[in-house]
């Protein structure tokens, strides 16, 4: 008896969902097995690479060095890039692949073109170097150190949360010190600056931030004609911003080609946003003609400004913090080239290279979880609002640079964040308690539902925020402990 063909499709069909959703799942599982792969391919290569520039008495070191350096990367990658990135993609100025792309090569290019030939492998002057004056024992502190905070931020990105790299570096540094010499090797009040950033950096990112998008808001998006006060206030802000740029990579990115100080990076970056705001008047104009008096239009004048912010953000962070990744191991290729810890080195382009790729594969494998977190499960962002908190990042990065504080520039970005998600709560609420004045309780919900409704996630705010207040001491500990395992196998 023959099948009627309605339900031979019908059949044809249900194994066709099956096969789907195998396919699916199949997909599912072999995504992080293929970044798995990749990875160890890409550590094999750094560990075989780093055996070209020593002899097979010391290559078993700076292998293995060599191999959680590019580890060191890999995290970086994943979870520090995202504070750049995630603003863009949150905003949908910018699609997850493309942001990735932009990052990695703004990456690379900011570490191998700008990132500093010299870089201090105590970690900002953490521990004092003449406490651990054996190599031996300094070249374990170093390898623990490496270790430990890249186990750490492996571990927060895992979480999903946004930890700072530098921090994490720190608190090993700090805990292989305190291991390998005692509390008496840590200078406390170089501490205690880092410790103070942990509050002040977020805190002047979420304010400026928020001043920003108040200004905004007032000037051009509460404004009768939306157009008009576009066209004279959005060159002033792109003038501000290429302005806050150019002396912040002036002072921070090119180290490598020129020293520049605080004073001559602002001069620099004054001429830039002058010449910027004379060349974006025009296009703006250009481009606001034919648009709608409405929001929805004001996003598109802030799409290309932020693209090209959060590109300079990638780039500053490739300059600034690949001696995250690779200064520990520059630290370990000193001590084994000359036999002594030194407080400056200089890296070598083989190192530098490591940081760089590492970087790129980290954020190209394991960055989309973090850019998704940061950019639209911490508050919903927009052009606007992006643009407000890329902004605040480089001015906040200046200012603290003025004021001689360590800061971290994930806690400045997420604090950013933070800073546009509560100034919207605050202006709803505002807006809401203005309308009861006048008698018009009806058009809104009740007290207890608005509670209900935050614009931030707690959740994520307290994850963060114990996230961000463990890093050094989790690191610390972890650190102190790798290096006295160390200690007892190889010492």
């Amino acid at each position: 008896m023959s099948v009627p063909l309605n339900n031979q499709w019908k059949t044809l069909d249900r194994d066709l969902g099956r096969l789907s959703q195998v396919e699916l799942a199949t997909q599912y599982v072999a995504r992080p097995l293929v970044g798995i792969v990749i990875s160890l391919i890409f550590l094999v290569a750094a560990g075989v690479g780093s055996m070209l520039f020593f002899d097979e008495q010391r290559s078993l070191i700076i292998v293995i060095a060599a191999i959680f350096g590019g580890y060191m990367a890999l995290n970086i990658g994943a979870n520090d890039v995202a504070n750049n990135m995630g603003p863009a993609v949150g905003a949908n100025a910018l699609t997850m692949g493309g942001a990735i792309l932009i990052a990695a090569a703004a990456e690379s290019a900011g570490a191998l073109l700008a990132g500093g030939d010299v870089v201090s492998t105590i970690s900002k002057s953490i521990i004092d170097p003449t406490s651990i004056a054996d190599s031996e024992i300094f070249i374990w502190a170093m390898m623990a150190a490496l270790i430990s905070s890249a186990l750490w931020v492996n571990l927060a990105t895992f979480f999903g949360a946004p930890v700072s790299t530098t921090h994490s570096v720190v608190g090993g540094v700090m805990g292989a010190g305190i291991a390998a010499a005692g509390f008496s090797a840590v200078n406390w009040p170089t501490m205690s600056k880092i410790a103070a950033s942990w509050v002040i950096s977020p805190m002047l990112g979420g304010v400026i931030a928020a001043l920003f998008l108040a200004f905004i808001k007032r000037h051009i998006i509460y404004q009768e004609d939306k157009i008009a006060a576009s066209r004279l206030w959005v060159p002033v802000l792109i003038a501000i911003m290429a302005a806050a740029f150019a002396s912040y990579l002036a002072l921070k990115g090119l180290k490598r080609v020129i020293q520049i100080d605080l004073q001559t990076a602002l001069l620099i970056g004054l001429g830039t946003g002058l010449l910027f705001y004379t060349l974006s008047r025009p296009a703006i104009r250009k481009q606001s003609e034919g648009l709608e008096n409405r929001n929805k239009s004001l996003k598109i004048l802030f799409t290309i400004p932020l693209i090209f912010s959060a590109a300079l953000l990638s780039f500053a962070h490739g300059a600034n913090d690949v001696a995250n990744a690779v200064g520990p191991l520059a630290a370990i290729v000193h001590a084994m080239e000359f036999g002594d810890a030194a407080t400056k080195v200089s890296i070598p382009i083989w190192v530098m290279v490591i940081g760089a790729f590492g970087i790129s594969f980290g954020l190209f494998l394991f960055g989309p979880k973090l850019i998704r977190m940061v950019g639209s499960q911490i508050t919903k962002l927009n052009s606007i609002r992006a643009f407000c908190v890329s902004l605040s990042a480089a001015i906040t990065v200046i200012v603290a640079s003025w004021a001689g504080l360590p800061v971290s520039s994930t806690h400045i970005a997420v604090g950013a964040i933070f800073g546009v998600g509560f100034y919207r709560e605050y202006e709803a609420e505002r807006r809401v308690r203005k309308k009861l004045a006048i008698g018009r309780p009806g058009q809104f919900m009740a007290p207890e539902e608005r509670k209900r409704r935050k614009l931030v996630r707690r959740s994520h705010f307290m994850t963060i925020i114990a996230a961000w207040v463990i890093t050094v001491p989790a690191a610390a500990a972890l650190s102190g402990i790798i290096f006295l395992i160390l200690n007892m196998l190889f010492v």
